[in-house]
């Protein structure tokens, strides 16, 4: 019998081969082994980090922080905290709310920063919040005010469009009773929450009417209301006027609507007044500010970690004299506006130095509902300068006088900064 012992040998098993087949399942078990025990120490690491931290873990653009809560919150400062509360529940005759306790306890934490501006909010603070930030809340469409020593609720002004307008409420009028609740027992805040609700329900109002001495009755439906933060007019000779009394999210469209109108009119001059705004939203008045001044950096913020943020306007501009009004009371916002304005010598400024508002605040909103703000940025005008605690001085510095009777309603031509603002203007125009 003849044998191919070339295929004798490709059929009988190779010892060598089998060595590295077994030297393959061996790195495969120890790869497995070395990543099972890669899984467990990080498995370890994650335990002992969300332990430690009691389930805060941050991690962000500037890396991985340990917020150990007992730096503030130590032993000792919880031992205190104990024996407060145990010296209350023995001798406190009035009543308890430990919810309330505890978001004074936090809210106490935040304003020892020292900085006012920062604060801790409730969902219903932060409501609050929200409708002076947006300028959209469901409601009736009036302004109140309270006396802080009688109580007494008086509607402040009605917004033109709004439900209250239409169910017949008038400036002046006295709020008795919302629905069962009689005005004067509960502070401003509160009486709010219960005339707004929720859209298409109704709230029925008692008023007093000082001027023909009538008690009133109204049924008012709660409806989408969007304050206006722009006023408007065209005074003498073609000299447009725009009132920005707050910086919310929809004030830069509310601007560019009353812009347009005035500029359709024929507008050869624009006096912008903020005085008396306390600011507002960065974004809102950075849009306002690209749609008036020429291409470039309008304003720029700079956090902790010297990460720098910029706002710039593109090459559409007014080309048009401008007057600026401010004073003390023109903060934030109001001062990123006219910093760039006198920045760019865009216009002139009169009035008084502003506030000196140069910080930036953010919001976060936490587990259970609640929302810290707390300074996280400084701005910077175009020109680099920092305004916090220094203000912006005016060009034309002018104090504030109004020669009308002050009993009446405010008139326009009664006003010196105003009235200063049309001369400079006029001389423009005239050149």
């Amino acid at each position: 019998m003849d044998y191919n012992y070339n295929n004798y040998y490709q059929q009988m098993p190779n010892p060598n081969q089998k060595k590295k087949k077994d030297r393959f399942g061996n790195g495969v078990a120890f790869g497995i082994f070395i990543g099972l025990v890669i899984a467990l120490l990080f498995t370890v690491l994650f335990i002992f980090f969300y332990t430690r931290t009691n389930g805060y873990l941050l991690i962000g653009g500037h890396g991985v922080k340990n917020v150990d809560q007992s730096r503030i919150l130590d032993k000792k400062t919880a031992e205190k905290v104990e024996e407060v509360t145990s010296y209350i529940d023995s001798y406190y005759t009035g009543e308890v709310d430990d919810e309330e306790l505890r978001n004074k306890l936090i809210g106490g934490m935040v304003k020892g920063l020292g900085d006012p501006y920062s604060e801790y909010y409730t969902p219903k603070e932060y409501e609050e919040l929200s409708v002076t930030l947006t300028g959209t809340y469901c409601g009736i469409g009036a302004g109140l005010q309270q006396n802080k020593d009688t109580m007494e609720v008086t509607v402040t002004k009605i917004y033109k469009g709004t439900s209250s307008e239409a169910a017949g409420l008038k400036k002046d009028d006295v709020i008795l009773y919302v629905d069962d609740i009689d005005a004067t027992t509960v502070e401003l805040n509160s009486l709010v929450q219960n005339i707004r609700g929720e859209e298409g329900t109704k709230v029925h109002l008692k008023v007093y009417r000082p001027s023909t001495d009538e008690k009133l009755e109204f049924d008012v439906e709660r409806k989408s209301v969007e304050l206006p933060s722009i006023e408007s007019k065209m005074l003498d000779n073609k000299i447009g006027y725009i009132q920005i009394t707050e910086f919310q999210t929809n004030t830069a469209d509310q601007f560019k609507a009353a812009l347009t109108k005035l500029q359709d009119d024929g507008m050869k001059a624009l006096i912008v007044d903020v005085r008396d705004n306390p600011g507002g939203l960065l974004k809102g008045v950075a849009e306002i500010l690209d749609t008036i001044l020429p291409e470039g950096l309008t304003v720029y913020t700079e956090d902790k970690y010297g990460k720098r943020e910029e706002f710039s306007s593109d090459a559409n501009c007014i080309d048009l004299p401008m007057a600026v009004l401010v004073n003390g009371n023109s903060a934030s916002a109001s001062e990123i506006f006219a910093g760039a304005i006198k920045d760019y010598k865009y216009g002139t400024l009169i009035g008084t130095k502003t506030f000196g508002k140069g910080i930036v605040q953010t919001t976060f909103p936490l587990k259970d509902g609640d929302v810290l703000k707390i300074t996280t940025a400084k701005y910077f005008t175009p020109k680099g300068n920092y305004i916090h605690g220094v203000g912006i001085e005016p060009d034309v510095k002018l104090e504030y006088k109004y020669s009308g009777d002050k009993k009446k309603e405010y008139n326009m031509k009664y006003d010196n900064q105003l009235q200063k603002a049309v001369e400079v203007l006029n001389e423009e125009i005239g050149k």
